[in-house]
């Protein structure tokens, strides 16, 4: 198979940058994406050409590292995968296939199709994890946990933080990765007593980070390769009102067993 890669490239993030044309010859259709980027690297670097930067770890779909934007869309054409689960059969022989770094004012670029993605983790260093006083280590059976809120925590935890929510929304929000680390602690007891603090401050922390709000258009449950429900984003909606109700001193509604998943 052949393919015409129209790559952006960009020095620095005082760059102006463009995009550049490369052929991709013999590529076999069980190459990942990532290893025809390889291929074409290594034919770059024979010719003493300055490689392409981009992305990568475990590729296994597991670090959320590989954030590339392929025809217009995070992660390409397919659904429920990363761009390291993506092979060259999914395109057409002879196609032409645009890459690009994630688009969001949030992730500067650092070079090509590399982007500072940093912003995902200060926003869990405000407030994602739970910091209680627990003593010793306890056996992992005595807090009892339902089916229901165990899937729905489970749910939410795989999320990777690989930003393709953000890439994909009009408005680059981040609200979708909020909402599954939100959600993930807040269905569980070892989070429920730091709940209030914890969705304040993520949700601060979004906006400093210069996250948009929300398009309600559903595009980041479509990219995310973990397919992650917009559901959860309610379920945040509904922390964040909360907790604004916790603070102002009026009473709550006790709220019924395993609320946050219905």
């Amino acid at each position: 198979m052949k393919f015409t890669l129209k790559i952006w490239r960009q020095q620095g993030p005082d760059d102006k940058g463009r995009f550049v044309t490369y052929q991709a010859h013999e590529v076999s259709p069980d190459m990942s994406f990532l290893e025809m980027l390889d291929s074409v690297n290594q034919g770059l670097i024979v010719k003493g050409e300055e490689p392409v930067a981009f992305e990568h770890d475990c590729r296994e779909g597991i670090c959320g590292s590989c954030s590339l934007v392929i025809n217009g869309v995070p992660h390409g054409p397919e659904r429920g995968i990363a761009t390291c689960q993506l092979y060259m059969r999914r395109f057409s022989d002879g196609a032409t296939i645009t890459i690009e770094p994630w688009r969001a004012r949030a992730f500067p670029i650092i070079k090509d199709l590399v982007v500072d993605r940093r912003a995902l983790d200060r926003v869990m260093q405000a407030g994602g994890y739970i910091s209680v006083n627990t003593g010793g280590a306890v056996d992992g059976n005595v807090v009892l946990i339902g089916k229901d809120q165990a899937e729905t925590a489970m749910d939410a935890a795989s999320c990777i933080g690989c930003g393709a929510c953000v890439a994909a929304c009009k408005n680059a929000s981040a609200m979708l990765f909020v909402a599954a680390k939100v959600s993930h602690l807040a269905s569980l007891p070892q989070g429920k007593p730091e709940r209030t603090r914890r969705v304040t401050a993520m949700m601060e922390a979004m906006d400093r980070e210069g996250f948009g709000a929300c398009g309600n258009q559903y595009e980041c449950e479509a990219v995310c390769p973990k397919s992650i429900s917009v559901r959860f984003i309610a379920t945040l909606n509904r922390e964040y009102l909360r907790a604004g109700v916790v603070e102002s001193g009026a009473p709550t509604v006790p709220e019924a067993p395993h609320a946050e998943s219905d």
